[in-house]
């Protein structure tokens, strides 16, 4: 009994650390290179001014949405 409470309280920190969007991660150029980074870089841009409510969410839910080609970087 004690040896799956043992498991059980260790897998979510093990999964954790293999997510790949635990922390945010930048390229060599700087640029955001997964969701996470991804997603904060749009909305600072968002609240500065620079791009419209609309063209955020598009290119959050092109790069992170459902399909998107960050998730497993």
């Amino acid at each position: 009994m004690k040896k799956i409470l043992m498991v059980i309280a260790v897998l979510p920190i093990l999964s954790c650390s293999s997510n790949p969007n635990s922390e945010p991660k930048y390229g060599d150029s700087g640029l955001p290179s997964n969701c996470r980074s991804y997603i904060q870089v749009s909305v600072d841009a968002w609240r500065a001014g620079e791009y419209e409510t609309e063209e955020t969410m598009n290119a959050i839910e092109r790069n992170c949405g459902m399909y998107g080609n960050l998730w497993d970087e």
